[in-house]
């Protein structure tokens, strides 16, 4: 508690309901001094030797005269005399035995006996007021009085504590939490205070009313009803200091918010990260939110995982909402792109400032796109507005600048696979390139291959690229001096499953007759020949080794073959070749152009039927000689 609350009027009463306790006379005391005179009772003061400072200080008024013992009995100890028989130290630890919560019994030869007719120790205890009256400074005085407000404010908690343990809570689950409520104990102890204006408070005890203020605050309750809901006591302290007091704000919100379908322990987040005025809006300005975003594309049954995900748009104004929901809907996104957008990613609408918002989309125009573009992008991505520029996409801008890649190519990859924007770029994608590296891959090429295929630097590089690279030297033929080539043209294979796909590739390969070696050698001049499913690769084969009748020499010479399509070019064109009593090989058949192929097969015909006109001429001439 600050020291310039000290002079508020309900400060001013707190003290005085400090000070209440520790200002009654001990009777006992008053006995002792009139019994002064007797000589007998004289001699019983100077047998108690446990109590030599009294004992002391008895003596010395003794020594002046009855007059003098009789003034002392009708005034006060003057300060200056207890100033040298008490200590400054022991004066604080009565303040501190005088204002705990429970007496601590007393031992017999104590300095501070009870007496069978006190009702408890602190009517034994001498007075406070008077030990501190002329002797004790401003400052001393405001330390003092800081001092009894700390020791209230343990009582306090362990009130607090107590009726945590009444309400069947464990004394580890009470002290954490009540350890992370210093704002409510301090609620708690003025409110207390507060109630001693009251007539059926007055003459009450602080406990008492520490206990009833708790008690009528029904916070122990509500900590049980919001544990049962799966909030963590550190959630639960954050709530009960944001309410200020108004705990039934907090039990109104968790209603509204369940439902509206979010439950589990997304409960506790959307109550916690909501903001601080969630408590403070009514549910009807809550349900105009929620229909809104309804309207707008965002499905019902979408809402709690929405809200789950970002509570953040709950603290909106209807206002906020529709300017939030306008930015997207004036980059072209129609109601189903805007709702799956919010559903994907809820904190693309309710996060980030308007004015962040507005600084992402700019920075993403630069590579050449337009707002129909962009918003597209963010219907497809919305990740991508939580990205930092300066942090994420400057850093990462220059690094692909580095390898060659141009505007054009980053805006390829950004429309791609936008993801590559959102990921990290030295832990998740330096390491990568740094492998291409190290196989062989010049840097060029590397941005040919990360434009050309950008999942690529999505892909795990111990779980899914490196196995492959080790797959392709060790049971696919691939030398370590083409591994390199076969990256750089196909990057797209590091992405294929090893066990599903390019073993299953292999084995049928090699079931044809093609020796590991060859294969290698056909892999490194296609590397997509992995790539095809067998139900594909099968009937060109047995289209090419019996309707063609082709030696499988070709098909090791040319493995592009298997990327062709049967139907609509490989059995076309073989039947031209057949029906001008034509052949090609495989390269020449297949890799041209359909206009390349006619001027072929035209100028074939043409020399075939020129050598056999030629040949027809000499065999006359023969004949005729």
């Amino acid at each position: 508690m600050n020291s310039c609350h000290l002079h508020s009027p309900r400060s001013s009463l707190l003290l005085q309901s400090l000070c209440y306790p520790i200002c009654t006379i001990s009777s006992s005391s008053i006995v002792s001094c009139q019994n002064a005179n007797d000589p007998n009772k004289q001699q019983q003061l100077l047998l108690r030797r446990q109590n030599s400072k009294s004992t002391a200080f008895l003596l010395h008024k003794l020594s002046h005269g009855n007059d003098e013992d009789h003034q002392v009995l009708q005034s006060h100890p003057q300060s200056s005399d207890l100033q040298d028989s008490m200590p400054s130290e022991e004066k604080i630890k009565l303040l501190e035995l005088s204002l705990v919560r429970r007496r601590t019994p007393q031992f017999p030869g104590s300095i501070y006996v009870q007496s069978p007719s006190d009702p408890d120790v602190g009517s034994s205890l001498p007075l406070l007021r008077t030990l501190l009256q002329g002797e004790v400074s401003e400052e001393d005085d405001g330390e003092m009085i800081m001092r009894a407000l700390e020791i209230r404010r343990k009582v306090t908690m362990e009130i607090f504590k107590e009726a945590m343990r009444k309400g069947k809570f464990g004394i580890t689950y009470a002290t954490n939490l009540a350890s992370r409520l210093p704002g409510f104990i301090d609620y708690i102890m003025i409110e207390a205070a507060s109630m001693k204006r009251l007539p059926e408070f007055s003459h009450t005890t602080f406990n008492l009313r520490a206990k009833t203020v708790i008690e009528d605050s029904r916070v122990v309750p509500l900590i049980r009803w919001l544990k049962h809901n799966s909030l963590s006591y550190p959630k639960i302290a954050k709530l009960i200091l944001m309410s200020k007091g108004k705990l039934e704000s907090i039990r109104r919100l968790a209603e509204w918010l369940k439902s509206v379908h979010v439950k589990g322990e997304f409960l506790g987040v959307a109550l916690v990260r909501a903001g601080e005025n969630i408590l403070e809006r009514s549910n009807e300005e809550l349900d105009e939110t929620v229909e809104y975003l309804e309207t707008m594309g965002v499905r019902r049954d979408w809402m709690g995982y929405v809200i789950s995900r970002c509570p953040e748009l709950l603290s909106y104004s209807m206002e906020e909402v529709k300017t939030r929901v306008g930015f997207y809907v004036d980059m072209g996104l129609n109601e189903n792109d805007f709702g799956t957008m919010v559903f994907d990613y809820p904190k693309a609408l309710g996060y980030f400032t308007l004015e962040e918002m507005n600084q992402k989309v700019n920075y993403i125009k630069e590579f050449g796109l337009k707002s129909e573009d962009v918003g597209r992008l963010l219907a497809f991505k919305p990740q991508l507005m939580g990205c930092s520029i300066e942090e994420g996409w400057k850093p990462l801008v220059k690094y692909l600048y580095y390898y060659g890649i141009t505007r054009d190519g980053m805006r390829r990859m950004l429309t791609l696979k936008p993801m590559v924007f959102c990921i990290d770029l030295q832990t998740t994608i330096v390491p990568k390139v740094r492998f291409f590296q190290e196989l062989g891959v010049r840097d060029d090429a590397i941005g040919n291959m990360l434009v050309k295929f950008p999942t690529l630097l999505t892909y795990s590089l111990h779980k899914k690229i490196r196995p492959v690279v080790i797959f392709l030297m060790t049971k696919a033929g691939v030398s370590e001096k083409d591994i390199a080539k076969v990256v750089a043209l196909g990057p797209e294979l590091l992405g294929c499953s090893v066990v599903h796909k390019l073993e299953v590739n292999v084995k049928y390969f090699l079931s044809l007759g093609i020796r590991l070696r060859q294969l290698g050698e056909m892999i490194a001049d296609f590397p997509m020949l992995l790539r095809y499913n067998i139900d594909v690769l099968r009937p060109k084969y047995t289209y090419l080794r019996k309707t063609m009748v082709r030696p499988l020499h070709d098909l090791i010479e040319f493995p592009r073959f298997f990327s062709y399509s049967l139907e609509g070019r490989i059995i076309p064109r073989h039947k031209v070749l057949v029906e001008n009593q034509i052949n090609f090989k495989l390269r020449y058949m297949l890799a041209s152009s359909d206009e390349q192929f006619r001027t072929l097969v035209e100028a074939t015909v043409k020399k075939r039927r020129r050598f056999q006109s030629v040949v027809m001429n000499e065999d006359v001439s023969e004949h005729q000689t």
